[in-house]
Order: C-alpha cells, then structure tokens, then sequence
C-alpha cells in the first residue's frame, strides 16, 4: 500500500465521519435540544451574579494582598 492509497482511504473515512456528524446534528430528534440552545439568550435570570469578594478591595490593599512593594 503506497502513501497515495492509504491518503485516499483517510480522505474517504473524514468524508463519512463527517456526513454521519452532519447527518447526527440535524436530525430531528435534535431540533427540541436546539430550539432550547436558540432561546437561552431571552431567558429570565432569577438569580445575581455572583461578585467576586476580593473585587471590591481598593487597589492598595490588592498589591499588599500579592506582596508587591511598590505601593
């Protein structure tokens, strides 16, 4: 088997990998998993994001926090 031939089978097994994945993500037993990804971005927070402690620190106490001296 030369480098050409063993290519040639590569390229055809991408070629399949790749239809069966298309053919997977289109399916329509898919489609309700993608009509609820397609919404998310207009669904209603209930909750606050949550802030990080140390963010609210003035940056002088932050530089003392790490060890930096030049303050």
């Amino acid at each position: 088997m030369d480098t050409g031939t063993f290519r040639g089978i590569i390229t055809g097994l991408l070629i399949l990998a790749f239809i069966g994945i298309t053919v997977w993500a289109y399916s329509r037993r898919r489609k309700p998993d993608f009509d609820e990804a397609a919404n998310l971005p207009f669904a209603d927070d209930d909750e606050q994001p949550n802030r990080d402690k140390s963010a609210s620190r003035d940056e002088a106490d932050s530089r003392k926090d790490r060890g930096d001296r030049n303050t």
